[in-house]
């Protein structure tokens, strides 16, 4: 045997891997000693310094002589090197080894994409993706996540070719597409045997189970420079585990539309493009196709809506862009015109290659049948975000659906919304949704149960909310809220889908539940001055209470309507309106509503300077009242009345008015009220020289206001306040009185009078020098009673 292991040393030292390999074969053959092999072994290594590329073709061809043989040179523990694997550090090229005079299969390591065209935007996202992946970093694993089309692989492409010019990975670049949303994904073992050819492993010495070739492709990466595992489209993180690399030198960045937060990955999750990155995604994609294209510059207008129809999501623009580079001649307002006409946008999102509904489609058959449920009935939800709650009655639940809720939250079918426990779907997701549900009748069905179901829990929630707005001390408390505040706070939270649902009055089997609805969201609208909405709801009812024929319910949407357009500035039609629901209100015998409408006919005539005929409709609003015996209207009546009296120059009747209000405010117990009464009195008072009486009224006033989080009646106090302070010299009060004004007016949703309050303060501070500011008119007076609107399931409840 010696004279053999000299012959292996004789052609080592000549370079003849393959023939070594024979040769300590063959001695191997004859000796029967792993052990005297092992000692030479160490010999050979030493000899070679530990080349393991040379060990690895000598292992290679004593494996091919005799079986088993290499494993008595390296050990059982060394048996991942076999195979003939010539692990050379080259990058970009396609390397040949010899293996025993034979041709062994290439490496790819070079197979990295080009990068992709017309690419902006994701500054931010990739910046942390180069985080991840320097080698300073201890992250294995970087997964990029997002909804189908949202630019992950454009993203993780782009960033590699970064990282490999700052020569981060001399060892190249291995790129896997896994298709984990087609039909039949690529599996690990699937995957694995693909890298491993790339990795220069011949078929043939490529095993035939999953877990070696896992243990192979760990000991080929092990004897090589630092290599990136680009990964891309994994459906689950079984896909890539066996993907992962034995040593901490490599990198592995994965995308999915799934969070595969189960790797232990940095997760990056990918959102839309802003409007920017959107805009300039357009225009570099038309200047790719023709440099000459001005189209997106030419008209940013129509670019931003084209953006947002597009959702600002990549693919929907990139196919936006490849429709109008077809048709050079194509305004861009053209497509958006197309766009927002249509019914389905996603038909239009289609240029015979690309598609945003296939995108999504893909994803959505991956779903168990509850999330695909939810899926869609959150689709025909109303408002852009839906909370726990909602979802519950979308789906018929008596609980909060979270566990699918979270699901297709980790598979990018539905995103957090703006606080926790609040849901919502990208705008293409949500027309993707309808546009399932539309196609199927059994789905159509079951779409309207759920609008069904979700509508009688606003009605519910709503009519408890609103009970709390008008809820007076010495009352049962409402039901479902604590108190006042939480009532506004499930307001505020829910109010775009309430206002959404009312809309649903177009049809027949709503229209009862969301004229009623409309009815319970007035009180709320006013008190947050949220007055378009306000106005858009009272229309819808009017129509629906009109073609439901039912005259109470339609002289209340009338009346409704009135204050709407008198808040907005339209004082004709509030008047016409006001008129229409006095006449129907007196025609079907309710006092309560006829007189509610005499009541804000008054206040829109005594805002247009007709005060002798506003006085006489807050009379007759009174006069009404009193009859019936209704303390509480009456006061609201009567501090409109004395608003009316001082447009009429006559003070001292306003006074005794607003006097009357106030005692009968203080029996009832309506503080919000009662402090308007106080403002109205204040002013009143100031009018007439009794200064120390106004100022008085003022402060009760804020310290009730305070108590109720007024801050559009706070302003207004302040803005009294100061013209008090204006009356008696008193500049820097006045000045400090108008900013707290403005800073109160803002908070109140008031900006325009924020502002003409910050003009007033500025206008006491300007020097003799500087051009004085014209003063803005007197603050507007106050109208107490602008009662909420009467609730149409309980006649007679118009007003406070």
């Amino acid at each position: 045997m010696r004279a053999a292991l000299s012959a292996l040393l004789a052609a080592l030292t000549e370079g003849a891997g393959g023939d070594a390999g024979r040769v300590l074969a063959e001695a191997a053959e004859g000796s029967g000693r792993p052990e005297a092999l092992r000692a030479w072994g160490d010999r050979v290594r030493a000899l070679l310094g530990g080349d393991p590329r040379v060990a690895g073709a000598v292992a290679a061809a004593m494996e091919r002589h005799a079986p088993g043989s290499a494993d008595a040179w390296y050990g059982r523990d060394h048996s991942d090197f076999r195979g003939g694997v010539f692990l050379r550090e080259v990058v970009g090229v396609q390397v040949v080894v010899q293996q025993g005079g034979a041709a062994a299969a290439p490496e790819a390591l070079a197979s990295l994409p080009p990068r992709p065209g017309g690419f902006t935007g994701r500054e931010q996202e990739t910046a942390e993706l180069l985080r991840a992946l320097d080698d300073s970093a201890a992250v294995l694993v970087t997964a990029v996540s997002g909804l189908g089309g949202i630019g992950k692989t454009a993203l993780a492409v782009g960033t590699a070719h970064l990282a490999c010019g700052k020569g981060w990975f001399p060892g190249g670049v291995l790129f896997i597409d896994l298709h984990g949303y087609d039909e039949q994904p690529v599996s690990a073992d699937q995957a694995l045997q693909s890298l491993l050819r790339a990795l220069g492993v011949a078929p043939e010495h490529i095993p035939t189970t999953a877990d070696d070739r896992a243990v192979l492709y760990r000991s080929v990466l092990a004897q090589r420079g630092a290599v990136l595992v680009l990964a891309d489209n994994a459906s689950s993180p079984d896909q890539v585990r066996p993907l992962l690399p034995g040593e901490g030198r490599h990198r592995v960045l994965v995308t999915s539309r799934d969070r595969l937060s189960q790797l232990g990955a940095r997760l990056v999750p990918l959102d839309q493009l802003t409007a920017e990155e959107a805009r300039r995604l357009l225009e570099l994609a038309l200047e790719i196709a023709d440099p000459e294209d001005r189209r997106v510059a030419d008209d940013p207008g129509a670019a931003a809506q084209l953006a947002d129809l597009c959702g600002h999501l990549p693919l929907a623009l990139q196919i936006a862009a490849a429709l109008l580079a077809e048709d050079p001649g194509m305004p861009l307002a053209e497509l958006v015109g197309e766009l927002a006409a249509s019914h389905d946008r996603l038909v239009h999102l289609d240029d015979g290659e690309r598609s945003v509904r296939a995108a999504f489609e893909l994803s959505y058959r991956r779903l168990p049948p509850g999330q695909a449920r939810l899926l869609r009935l959150l689709a025909l939800a109303p408002g852009p975000e839906v909370s726990d709650e909602a979802a519950a009655a979308l789906v018929g639940a008596d609980v909060p659906p979270l566990r699918d809720l979270r699901a297709l939250a980790r598979a990018h079918l539905v995103e957090r919304g703006s606080e926790r426990g609040w849901w919502r779907l990208h705008d293409l997701v949500r027309a993707y949704g309808v546009g399932v549900v539309a196609g199927d009748p059994g789905l159509r069905e079951e779409g309207e149960a759920a609008r069904e179901r979700v509508l009688g829990f606003y009605l519910r929630w709503a009519d408890a909310a609103d009970d709390w707005l008008r809820w007076l001390p010495g009352r049962a408390e409402p039901e479902r809220f604590g108190d006042r505040a939480e009532a506004l706070a499930w307001f505020d939270g829910e109010r775009a889908g309430l206002v959404t649902a009312v809309g649903w009055a177009w049809e027949e089997r709503y229209a009862d539940a969301a004229v009623r609805l409309a009815a319970c969201l007035g009180m709320y609208l006013e008190w947050r001055r949220y007055f378009e909405d306000w106005l858009a709801i009272a229309r819808v009812a009017l129509r629906a209470t009109r073609r439901l024929g039912n005259p109470f319910h339609e002289g209340n949407a009338w009346n409704n309507l009135g204050v709407a357009l008198r808040e907005v500035g339209e004082t004709a039609q509030a008047i016409e309106a006001h008129e229409r629901a006095r006449d129907l209100h007196r025609a079907v015998g309710n006092p309560y509503g006829e007189g509610t409408a005499w009541m804000n006919l008054g206040i829109v005539l005594r805002g247009s300077g007709e005060a002798r005929k506003a006085i006489e409709a807050q009379t007759r609003a009174c006069d009404l009242y009193r009859t019936i015996g209704d303390g509480h209207r009456e006061a609201s009546v009567r501090n409109n009345l004395g608003s009316a009296l001082r447009e009429d120059g006559r003070q001292d009747e306003a006074i005794d008015e607003y006097s009357r209000a106030i005692s009968l405010y203080e029996q009832v117990g309506d503080g919000q009220r009662h402090a308007v009464a106080l403002m109205n009195l204040g002013a009143a008072f100031a009018e007439v020289g009794r200064l120390d009486e106004a100022f008085d009224a003022y402060g009760k006033s804020l310290e009730m206001r305070r108590a109720y989080d007024d801050w559009y009646g706070m302003g207004l106090t302040f803005v009294g306040l100061a013209e008090a302070w204006e009356m008696v010299g008193r500049t820097a009060e006045a000045c400090a009185a108008y900013l707290q004004a403005a800073d109160a007016l803002s908070r109140g949703n008031a900006p325009t009078e924020a502002a003409q309050a910050r003009i007033r303060a500025a206008a006491l501070t300007a020097s003799p020098t500087d051009t004085p500011t014209p003063a803005s008119p007197p603050a507007r007076t106050a109208d107490s009673v602008r009662p909420g609107p009467p609730r149409p399931d309980v006649p007679g409840t118009a007003g406070p």
